[in-house]
């Protein structure tokens, strides 16, 4: 008797096991790549199942990937600070923001808005751009 599953996105019947699927995930610029995962997948819609061990190793590489990228930020906005010649508290004023958000944001206890990391990353890469902004 062969085992079939239904497909809980489309609704296909025949969805067919496979224990060597790959995922690229990516997250802020970061990725990683997971190979040999193991579960089922509906070849009419391509949506997948992962058993409990893939998916676990997914969860994880997820998570450190979420890690990896929200490390390399923090980093990136003291170093374009100290590029600039900043301190937190002109930062703050320049981004629009309090002196405390900021230092949360370099430490890691808090993730700026998009705008905000748009303008740091400008101004890393044209830092006589700071001339034209008003505190």
């Amino acid at each position: 008797m062969t085992m079939t599953r239904q497909c809980m996105s489309c609704g296909h019947h025949g969805m067919v096991h496979n224990e060597d699927d790959q995922e690229t995930l990516s997250f802020n610029g970061e990725t990683v790549a997971l190979t040999g995962l193991a579960g089922w997948f509906c070849p009419s819609c391509g949506e997948g199942e992962l058993d409990p061990e893939s998916s676990k190793r997914y969860a994880v590489a997820h998570d450190d990937l979420i890690h990896r990228a929200r490390t390399k930020q923090r980093e990136d906005i003291g170093r374009i600070r100290r590029k600039l010649r900043l301190t937190q508290t002109e930062a703050a004023k320049i981004t629009g923001g309090g002196r405390n958000a900021f230092s949360r944001y370099e430490w890691g206890g808090a993730s700026p808005m998009p705008a905000v990391l748009n303008l740091l990353r400008l101004l890393d890469n044209h830092p006589v751009a700071i001339a034209g902004i008003e505190p």
